[in-house]
């Protein structure tokens, strides 16, 4: 029974879920420094060089687990200590150098960065090289190669540096929280900081007969995780937990279609607000457009702001794909309304650390959204539900056309077209994971077939229109 892509993951839950099974019993303090114990038994190291260099990344890991460096506030957080197997080097000449006489990669660089030995093979000045990699480019023989670390390349808005040991720094001005490091690292390294503990709080004070209910809020991507199992018995085993109502965050989608389509229409030009990330990168790197940003909340706020204002003492809990909602939450805009975050992978380590194994839990329903709310998992799904709200409001004599960024590069592309004024488009969808939030780094599996899981899922509620789901809310 598959969970995770990789075995970083694995090693990431195995820590949230040894962090959560000693919260439920109390004896987390006591016992913190043998959790690595735990985790790593004996004397043989699993996955480094020797077991007290694991158990100490180990120490970190946990920390992390417990909410992070309360100084840095940046929810994506570097574990200095795991961060030293990979090489770095920026683009180098390669052994499948053949000397050839024809020396494009010199006549290319413009920096003259490249001189070539008495056997004509090429060598790198890294004084002078700036990294454009035009000389990888021309290389008949694919002989320059790049170096450049994993987080390096997956972060495409250059967040991250090393600094002078070597490790992975972020520029927290820059970071928009995506978690693209988080998940590209192969040591796990780089992680998110895990608000598990508040959620346990929560709900143990809720246990204890504190006057409040606690609402789940899983967003519409669930339905492409915890493949091995039914959602219906997810949604059975949040109840099981200790929540008292599960609902789907794709009904904050709907609303959120809703007045976004109304606002659209209004202005004539808007960038979506769903997306934390995307507006984040829209504030630091293009502030002059920041004035088309939608003013909706995101459906996760929009929602949970709902349920605050009609429900007395609600707690909210959201729980999806998205590190960067982390950084949404403690927004002021959103504080009042979102209490804590969690991840698909974050929740799969509360099952296991309550003993709760889904696959035997009859299944529940969720019935609260529409197709179109329920697509919005996914890229284009947005700017359907935009076309489709429209529609569904009389406005169809506004002509959409959206243009729907798949990864934050085509955001990046969008938003550059717009500032020089050639974007053949009234509406940009942002999603700054490749995908859309079936990429997101909390989710626990990765994949084109995501796709498929969420449309079919929104199909069974294709005879609801955006206006029925959101009419129970009048």
């Amino acid at each position: 029974m598959k969970k995770f892509d990789t075995k970083v993951q694995h090693l990431k839950y195995k820590v949230l879920r040894e962090v959560a099974r000693q919260a439920w019993n109390d004896t987390l303090l006591e016992n913190i420094l043998e959790i690595p114990k735990i985790i790593v038994p004996g004397n043989t190291p699993t996955m480094r060089c020797c077991v007290y260099k694991e158990r100490a990344i180990l120490g970190d890991r946990v920390k992390v687990a417990m909410g992070g460096n309360k100084e840095n506030p940046n929810v994506i957080e570097v574990i200095p200590i795991a961060c030293d197997e990979c090489p770095v080097g920026g683009y180098e000449v390669t052994s499948a150098c053949r000397g050839c006489l024809a020396h494009r990669c010199e006549d290319v660089c413009r920096q003259g960065a490249i001189t070539f030995d008495h056997n004509h093979v090429a060598h790198i000045d890294r004084s002078k090289c700036i990294e454009c990699g035009a000389c990888a480019k021309v290389c008949p023989f694919t002989a320059i190669v790049s170096r450049t670390r994993p987080c390096q390349n997956a972060c495409k808005i250059n967040a991250i540096s090393m600094n002078e040991q070597k490790t992975a720094q972020i520029d927290n001005s820059k970071c928009i929280a995506c978690g693209a490091c988080v998940y590209q690292c192969p040591f796990g390294a780089i992680q998110d900081k895990s608000y598990i503990l508040n959620v346990i709080d929560l709900i143990k004070k809720s246990e204890q007969g504190r006057n409040y209910k606690i609402y789940a809020m899983v967003a519409p991507s669930i339905s492409s995780q915890f493949s091995y199992a039914k959602l219906g018995q997810v949604i059975t085993g949040l109840k099981r937990m200790g929540f008292h109502t599960v609902i789907e965050t794709a009904l904050g989608a709907d609303m959120v279609a809703y007045t976004e389509s109304q606002e659209l229409a209004e202005k004539g030009f808007l960038t979506s607000s769903c997306c934390p990330a995307f507006v984040s990168y829209i504030k630091s790197e293009f502030p002059d457009l920041m004035p088309y940003i939608s003013h909706n909340l995101s459906p996760m706020g929009a929602l949970a702001k709902y349920i605050k204002d009609t429900t007395e003492n609600a707690k909210i809990v959201f729980i999806g794909p998205c590190t960067a909602k982390k950084a949404e939450a403690q927004l002021e805009r959103v504080k009042p309304y979102v209490d804590v975050v969690l991840t698909f992978e974050e929740l799969q380590a509360l099952f296991d650390s309550r003993d709760i194994d889904i696959t035997t839990l009859p299944e529940d329903v969720l019935d609260n959204a529409s197709y179109y709310g329920r697509i919005f998992a996914r890229s284009g799904g947005l700017s359907d539900a935009v076309a489709e709200a429209l529609k569904e409001q009389g406005m169809e004599d506004f002509k959409l056309n959206a243009v729907a960024c798949d990864g934050i590069e085509q955001c990046k592309i969008a938003l550059f077209k717009k500032r020089k004024g050639v974007l053949d488009a009234n509406f940009i969808e942002g999603m700054a994971c490749v995908g859309g939030c079936i990429g997101g780094a909390g989710c626990l599996t990765h994949g084109a077939k995501n796709k498929a899981e969420v449309d079919k899922y929104g199909r069974e509620a294709y005879e609801k229109t955006i206006t029925d789901a959101i009419s129970v809310l009048k």
